[in-house]
């Protein structure tokens, strides 16, 4: 994307009421969020709960249709200096190493799309957005972890030390063990516990000087090249970060019993490895993955456990919203989490330059993005499955379809199970500008919402109708605002005499 492209769309849209946000997580979501917020006029606070930020984590993708929003925020230039292009993409049989398919990323994709795909370590995005948005202004406070979640009145939000942080917006972007989403799904009746996916993924970074005595390896290494390893009943997928300084590898496989977490919430997030637990799963495949697996560290292996949610039919409680793995988590198969995660982030700001209406800004913002990110989800479900299965019949065919969609990926015609080097799936993950389709969408968003979400049991009909650009200003005419507004001013008056 160029400059032109970027300030058309961007450089000159301000806030139509400026707020002051609370942002709860200071992961992909909740960075770019806070960073396009406050370069648009809005006050922002992010509380995150871990005491400092560490290099954690491995290697993620980000693909055109996040790197746009990235660029319109001015801080794409500074992510491509840490980060590698993909050139292709190589789906290889599990026992063997041989390749089943391939596709084309860049530079053909970034041509295609106008922006980049590239890889790139989750710790060096997170470093480069934290440091943009403390140069915009935004206030991030680390050791803040949020426990309760109030927004009957104006919203705030309680950290463990007992300090109530106060603001007009609060936005959840603290992933799946979400906070704030436990506010937002009790609303709706939801029970908030994680659902075990039955899988898991070892997360290893290999550096390059265990890997330089190994010619095949090394040669691996040293191609900007995603390969993907498909095996019965998972899969791995590598390739090279921080310039080939080192072999990002993933293995995908069913997971065991999950153990307590240590604060008494509901399972764990990860949980280090003996190396000998992979090697162990990975019996059977091709000598390069044995010789891959004898070269990761002791001690490098990490498993994350992989959770999901039942959707939610809100997205919203009145002030408080979601974003990211803490509104629609999804599985890695296609790359796509951090990316939707920062569509979320660039959908919000936009909706927010274009109304000052809190209420419908929620609410189309959830319009625009919903139907995207549950196709998503299903989406990349299905390609678990579809990589996943045993050898036989089965397998064979989705091996040959694999092999026919990568003679015709130029033209589309065949689908390939693996939708990740999918043409027709990448136009829809890779092809949609999602700040400039709101932006001039956004009269019709507007008449989708109103339509989906404004009904007689709706509280905040009137203003959400008329686009109050402020609500506090409505005369409320219905049974439901009256008894809201009631509701809001006892408590209100009860907060200015404690």
């Amino acid at each position: 994307m160029n400059s032109d492209q970027r300030s058309h769309f961007f450089a000159n849209r301000q806030a139509a009421r400026p707020l002051h946000v609370i942002i709860v997580g200071a992961g992909m979501a909740g960075l770019t969020a806070g960073l396009g917020l406050q370069l648009t006029g809005h006050r922002v606070t992010i509380l995150e709960q871990v005491p400092r930020f560490q290099e954690t984590g491995a290697g993620i993708q980000i693909a055109p249709n996040a790197a746009r929003v990235l660029d319109r925020f001015g801080v794409l230039a500074d992510v491509l200096k840490d980060a590698d292009m993909l050139e292709r993409i190589s789906q290889r049989r599990y026992a063997d190493d041989q390749e089943l398919g391939s596709a084309p990323v860049m530079p053909s994709a970034g041509r295609r799309y106008g922006a980049p795909v590239f890889v790139i370590h989750r710790g060096d995005l997170q470093r480069i957005l934290v440091l943009a948005a403390k140069r915009a202004g935004c206030q991030i406070k680390t050791g803040q972890k949020v426990m309760r979640v109030d927004t009957t009145g104006a919203p705030r939000v309680q950290t463990a030390d007992d300090t109530w942080h106060h603001g007009d917006l609060v936005l959840g972007a603290d992933g799946i063990r979400s906070a704030v989403r436990g506010h937002v799904a009790a609303a709706q009746g939801h029970s908030e516990r994680l659902t075990p996916t039955g899988e898991a993924a070892y997360r290893m970074l290999i550096p390059r000087d265990k890997l330089a005595t190994h010619e095949k390896l090394l040669k691996l290494l040293n191609q900007n090249v995603a390969v993907r390893w498909i095996g019965p009943g998972g899969h791995a997928m590598g390739y090279p970060i921080r310039h080939h300084s080192a072999y990002n590898l993933v293995i995908l496989h069913p997971a065991g019993p999950v153990p307590p977490a240590s604060d008494g919430r509901q399972g764990v997030w990860t949980v280090q490895r003996d190396k000998a637990e992979v090697v162990d799963f990975c019996r059977g495949w091709s000598p390069l993955m044995q010789e891959l697996l004898s070269c990761v560290p002791d001690g490098e292996l990490t498993e994350w456990m992989l959770y999901t949610h039942a959707p939610l039919k809100h997205w919203a409680k009145d002030r408080a919203a979601l974003i990211g793995d803490a509104c629609h988590p999804m599985l890695p198969y296609t790359a796509q989490g951090a990316a939707n995660a920062i569509e979320d982030a660039g959908a919000l700001v936009t909706a927010l330059t274009c109304t000052g209406s809190v209420g419908l800004a929620l609410a189309v913002y959830q319009e625009a993005r919903q139907a995207r990110c549950d196709k998503m989800q299903a989406g990349t479900a299905a390609v678990g499955t579809s990589l996943h299965l045993p050898d036989g019949e089965e397998q064979r065919r989705r091996d040959d379809a694999i092999r026919r969609a990568t003679a015709g990926f130029e033209q589309g015609l065949q689908r390939n199970p693996d939708l990740w080097a999918d043409r027709p799936w990448q136009d829809f993950m890779w092809g949609v500008d999602v700040m400039k389709d709101m932006a001039g969408g956004w009269d019709d968003l507007m008449a989708r919402a109103r339509a989906r979400h404004v009904g007689p049991s709706y509280c905040c009909c009137c203003c959400f109708v008329e686009q109050r650009e402020d609500e506090s200003a409505c005369q409320p005419r219905g049974p439901l605002c009256r008894q809201r507004r009631r509701a809001t001013k006892a408590v209100v008056a009860k907060r200015a005499l404690s």
